[in-house]
Order: structure tokens, then sequence, then C-alpha cells
């Protein structure tokens, strides 16, 4: 804890020591060295990560799942972290060389979501969409380019179907070898002239598709 903030943090401070935690009070400048953030909130703790796998997030059965293939932008991964939850799914799955889930910058973006649902990575893509497809799961993928649109799906009763959402890099898109594993791709309609939208953006309104469709 830095010493500054010993009194906006006393609560915690007190909590801390009654579960035994060791409580450290360091300088300004040693503090800099310990935070990511120019302006930090005064705590910084030592913890150990959650440690889940694909089969364990999985093991539910969820109704609606998120999966990140490739994804660089950390800002961009916690947000779609923060937009699952706030939809209700069931997981969100790190594939490939999809960014850390627990990097500072994508757990700040999370705003706390990355502790609410299980998040499990595994490098091997194709192993998370054979797992998500072995839990009943329709595997949809977020084509800027593909012909049929959500629309067209809703109106199909598609998106009420249990759906891993499959969203790749915001610059490269989804890798071929991913794209061959998928049941179908989807773009977002855009009704105004912008060219497309940002990955954050377009897996809010996905997952949000799928989430009002899955509960009527």
């Amino acid at each position: 804890m830095f010493t500054t903030g010993h009194e906006r943090h006393a609560a915690a401070l007190e909590r801390a020591r009654a579960a035994s935690v060791p409580v450290h009070l360091v300088t300004e400048r040693a503090a800099a060295s310990l935070s990511e953030t120019v302006t930090p909130q005064g705590l910084v703790a030592v913890c150990d990560l959650p440690d889940v796998g694909v089969a364990e997030a999985l093991a539910a059965r969820p109704k609606l799942v998120a999966v990140l293939v490739g994804v660089a932008d950390p800002g961009n991964a916690g947000t779609v972290v923060r937009v699952a939850d706030a939809a209700g799914a069931g997981a969100v799955l790190f594939a490939g060389d999809t960014v850390d889930a627990y990097n500072g910058k994508a757990v700040r973006a999370s705003t706390g979501s990355v502790f609410h649902l299980p998040v499990a990575r595994n490098r091997d893509a194709a192993a998370v969409l054979a797992a998500c497809r072995a839990a009943g799961l329709r595997l949809i993928g977020a084509d800027g380019y593909a012909t049929d649109d959500l629309d067209t799906a809703d109106l199909r009763g598609d998106l009420a179907e249990p759906t891993a959402w499959v969203f790749g890099s915001e610059a490269h898109g989804l890798p071929v070898a991913v794209r061959a594993e998928l049941d179908t791709t989807l773009r977002v309609p855009l009704y105004g002239r912008a060219e497309s939208l940002n990955l954050a953006t377009a897996a809010a309104v996905c997952l949000y598709a799928s989430a009002r469709a899955q509960h009527r």
C-alpha cells in the first residue's frame, strides 16, 4: 500500500490484517515501479492468477460463449470480457496468440468482469473450437465480409441456439484455418457510412443479439 493511500484504503487495510494478509507501506517512488498507471489508486496486491482450463470453463455447457482468436490489443480483449459478462455469457476463451487475459490493461478494461465468469486460454485454437462443439455450441464467426448478417440469422431463429461467437484480430480478421472449422460467419449490418466497427463494439452487438434471442 502506498503511504498516501493509507487513510484512503483504511477499511481494506483492516480487512487484510484481519485475514492475516501481510501489508507493507511503500513510498511513492517505490510505488512507481509497482503500478502500470500514471495515477494509481494507492493499493497494489500480489495474488495468484485464476487457473481455469477450457474444459472446466465449458463444463456447465453454457449457451453463450465468446472466443477470441489472435486478438492482440489488451483493451479490446478486456472490453470483450466485460461485454460477455454483461450479456450473460458463460465463459470467454482466449485461443491462439491472443493477448494474456490478465495483462494489466486487459484487466482494467474488463472492469472486474475477468473475475466474474470463467476465462480460459489454450494456444491451440483448433482444440478450443473442438471443445466448444463438443459442449453443444454452434460456432459462428464475426466477419465484416460475410454473406449473411445478424438480422437475417435472427429472423431464421439461428441466434437462439447455443452459440460460441468467434472473434478474430481487428487488423487481420479470422485466420483461414479457423474459418474452416466454423458453422457459419455473420456480419453486423451497417446502415450508415461507417466502413466497419471496432472489435469490441462488433462483439457487443453480436453477443447481445444472441443474448436477446436466447432470452425471448
